[in-house]
């Protein structure tokens, strides 16, 4: 399916995507009915937990999902989404189509029913939205090894590096100093899948807090 734009612009904040995701992931057969679990939002892309349930009562028979043990399926659902000179536009695609958009939270994940299939589509899917939550989120002052070298635009590589920031205005950004150079790079969360933590700034002393303590055992003495 290609993309579907509304030129009436009704759709114009985060309150009125929200509910038109929830209108499109709800709908009615003369045999089942569709439900709206959950959405979230990561980026300009929705992401969406369905439910499928009977109307009479009795299990959902379905080809690639388990029924749940209260009968129903609940599937997962992606939403590309996008602005296009003020019109809210939207591509959709169901999770056995095998979309290259997979940061669903591990919230939504776990909502979904059990595949039939371990190697389907939804599967990998699934593995990879698992895989993207895995990546760590580095604190201030964490010392880390990239699982392999980056390439930076002047050609040089980095694979050490410390979490820091810079301001840009009244914003702080997250960026890296490099080991080797000490220079400043920005990185994306995909270059810290598999990296190790060297040095976590948890665990160091503060410089402030230990200068602090030796004043406080000279005044002691």
């Amino acid at each position: 399916m290609g993309w579907l734009f509304y030129t009436d612009r009704r759709v114009q904040t985060y309150a009125d995507e929200k509910a038109e995701i929830a209108r499109l992931c709800t709908f009615e057969s003369d045999t089942r009915k569709t439900e709206l679990v959950k959405a979230c939002k990561v980026g300009s892309t929705w992401y969406a937990a369905a439910r499928v349930t009977s109307l009479d009562g009795t299990p959902v028979e379905d080809a690639t999902y388990v029924t749940d043990p209260n009968g129903a399926i609940t599937f997962g659902a992606v939403f590309l989404t996008r602005y296009d000179d003020g019109c809210w536009g939207y591509k959709d695609m169901e999770e056995s189509a095998g979309p290259n958009e997979s940061r669903a939270p591990l919230g939504l994940i776990e909502l979904l029913s059990e595949l039939k299939d371990p190697d389907s589509y939804a599967h990998a899917w699934r593995q990879r939205c698992r895989d993207w939550a895995a990546i760590p989120d580095y604190q201030e002052g964490d010392k880390i090894r990239l699982a392999a070298p980056v390439t930076l635009t002047d050609g040089s590589t980095c694979q050490i590096v410390t979490a820091t920031h810079y301001r840009r205005g009244r914003q702080k950004r997250r960026c890296y100093r490099i080991e080797e150079t000490g220079g400043l790079v920005r990185l994306s969360k995909a270059s810290l899948a598999c990296s190790e933590l060297l040095n976590s700034a948890k665990g160091a002393a503060s410089p402030v807090l230990a200068e602090f303590m030796v004043g406080q055992g000279r005044v002691r003495s």
